[in-house]
């Protein structure tokens, strides 16, 4: 497998817990046609006893990855083949979360601990699916953050068959740090991720953390095969759009009004099969950011919510054929 097939697409969205579901991922994709999206971390459990649930996509949301998590290689390989049957095309292991949740369960970030057990979840899944097996790790956990330790636990990964490497440029602290400081309070070191790269020429690396403006991508894609968004893509959604234009030049820029009315329509058959509406209005919130009528979208937005009539959601989207 040659390496532009492992890397999918050079722009990647991160897997977000509580953001990266379903209808998240549809409107990501009406704004970047060929980004690679992933999903929200899916727990090698909630794949066994809910894969209904833990599976779920749309068909237009393809490219699509699986992140999972685990530390079982066995239930690691079952539910990496239950995601290749239905089409997922890249497996992704994660190495990088550090909430208390993964750690009573030993896997995330806490993996890195023990390059052993992730060499043995890698190979077992690579044995059983054809599709890439990725892995999203940190630079480091705690006081294990040297260079040294980074890249002996990426050639770890290597030599068991990871066809990607996914690399958020911070280290990671167990204790002492909730989810959210960890993704501020540890300094991104993008020059650890450029280090791997030029060690491992021929291997695929993706770079993640802190990441929000062309000119950091530019300097990025001198060094690295990819990016990798995240709250960006949270925060100002339409960012994607010039971005996605950076990578596939090809691509025309949709506009908002054009990128709305598509996703109304999803939205409307939505509704008709029981989704919440405030789940498919999540992702809406900031796609007028930095717009002189913003704050009008955000109240329109709310009034929506609060009244659940779909209605209203249409008359919001019409401040983006206004202007």
């Amino acid at each position: 497998m040659s390496v532009v097939n492992k890397l999918i697409s050079p722009l990647a969205i991160a897997p977000m817990i509580d953001w990266t579901m379903t209808h998240f991922r549809v409107f990501m994709r009406l704004i970047a046609p060929n980004a690679l999206l992933y999903t929200e971390m899916q727990t090698v459990g909630a794949v066994e006893h809910a894969p209904e649930k833990a599976l779920s996509f749309n068909a237009i949301e393809q490219p699509l990855a699986l992140q999972l998590g685990g530390s079982d290689p066995k239930k690691l390989a079952d539910s990496a083949k239950r995601a290749e049957k239905l089409g997922f095309i890249e497996v992704n292991l994660n190495l990088g979360c550090p909430s208390g949740r993964v750690q009573s369960g030993n896997f995330g970030a806490c993996l890195m601990k023990s390059p052993d057990l992730v060499s043995d979840c890698i190979k077992a899944i690579k044995d059983t699916v054809t599709i890439p097996v990725t892995a999203k790790t940190r630079i480091g956990i705690d006081k294990q953050d040297s260079y040294d330790f980074f890249a002996n636990f990426v050639q770890e990964l290597i030599d068991a068959g990871c066809d990607k490497l996914i690399v958020h440029a911070r280290k990671a602290w167990l204790h002492g740090l909730n989810p959210k400081q960890n993704r501020t309070i540890p300094p991104v070191q993008y020059d650890y991720v450029y280090r791997i790269k030029e060690q491992f020429s021929e291997y695929p690396v993706v770079i993640n953390g802190n990441i929000n403006t062309l000119a950091e991508i530019h300097e990025h894609m001198q060094s690295v095969d990819g990016v990798m968004l995240g709250r960006l893509a949270c925060q100002n959604p339409y960012a994607l759009a010039l971005i996605h234009r950076y990578f596939y030049p090809q691509t025309m820029i949709r506009p908002r009004a054009e990128i709305m009315t598509a996703y109304l329509n999803y939205a409307g058959v939505q509704l008709e099969q029981g989704v919440h509406f405030s789940l498919l209005l999540k992702p809406l919130f900031n796609f007028a950011h930095g717009m002189p009528y913003s704050k009008r979208w955000k109240a329109l937005l709310t009034k929506a919510q609060q009244t659940k009539d779909f209605a209203v959601l249409q008359v919001a989207a019409e401040v983006f054929s206004e202007s």
